[in-house]
């Protein structure tokens, strides 16, 4: 059964730094590696939205405008693991962060994560 599993979470000060990480368990190596991995958010009252991607193929990211400069997404494929490194974190960075798995039509989520940026 493929399962992904973030960890990392909690509650920061404004400005500091954490780094999520998304476990996934059921796949081999080369099939992870196959996937394109997101992170996703949603706050309080918003809808879900798109944070950081990173390609199955030549590893190209991409990020929400907003976000460029402070979150950055990697992976490592040895691990079945996908990262999301939040610096300078500010009090709209308070959201359930979700990881996302996807090629095709095959698309997994994770369970999310608690990130709160708070004083």
């Amino acid at each position: 059964q493929v399962q992904f599993v973030e960890s990392g979470g909690g509650l920061v000060q404004p400005g500091g730094s954490l780094r999520l990480s998304c476990a996934a368990s059921g796949f081999t190596v080369t099939t992870f590696s196959m996937y394109t991995m997101s992170w996703y958010r949603q706050a309080p009252g918003k809808e879900r939205e798109l944070v950081a991607t990173e390609s199955s193929v030549g590893g190209s990211t991409n990020y929400a405008d907003a976000l460029k400069g402070r979150f950055t997404i990697s992976r490592d494929n040895g691990k079945n693991t996908v990262y999301l490194q939040m610096n300078s974190l500010k009090r709209e960075d308070t959201a359930i962060y979700y990881c996302n798995a996807h090629r095709g039509r095959s698309e997994y989520w994770g369970q999310g994560t608690q990130v709160t940026v708070s004083s």
